[in-house]
Parts: structure tokens; C-alpha cells; sequence
């Protein structure tokens, strides 16, 4: 279940929950007892990315694999034109 954070408006204080996604704010503030002053706030998440990066090359085909497809093909191309030609 993800984390929430939450400020009165009242107090000032900041609360955090731990919610289902989706679930309303609570009504009363735990600080002070104030009746729907809790405004959900937007934070940081705890998820981060470490290494050199994702890159869009990192998920293709092997390069090596299709110069190799490339180059069996040229030589196809290439014998199937000296056995249709006739001098």
C-alpha cells in the first residue's frame, strides 16, 4: 500500500498514512481534532535510478545479428543473379 501525505490547515502539522490507492482523506486531523482540514499533499517518492541510464538502443535487436541477416541476404542476392543471367 503506498504511503500518503497529508497537511491540516488548522494546525499546520503534516501526517503520513499508509492508504489504499484511491481512499478519500480522513476527516478529523490526529494533531488537533480539526474537522476536514486535511489537504493531500504531493511528495517525493522513494524510487530512484542508479547506473549510467536506460537508453533506447539498450532494448533493440543485437546490431551483430543483423548486419549478419544483412550481409547473408546480399550474398543471395548476388548468386541468384549469376545463375539467371546467360552470355
Amino acid at each position: 500500500m503506498p504511503i500518503y501525505e497529508y497537511k491540516c490547515s488548522a494546525c499546520g502539522e503534516s501526517i503520513e498514512l499508509m492508504q489504499k490507492m484511491g481512499a478519500k482523506a480522513p476527516k478529523t486531523c490526529p494533531v488537533c481534532g480539526a474537522v476536514n482540514t486535511l489537504k493531500k499533499l504531493i511528495s517525493n517518492t522513494s524510487f530512484e535510478l542508479k547506473g549510467s541510464g536506460w537508453y533506447v538502443t539498450d532494448y533493440k535487436n543485437n546490431p551483430k545479428s543483423t548486419t549478419s541477416k544483412v550481409e547473408s541476404n546480399k550474398g543471395e542476392i548476388k548468386n541468384a543473379g549469376k545463375d539467371t543471367v546467360n552470355h
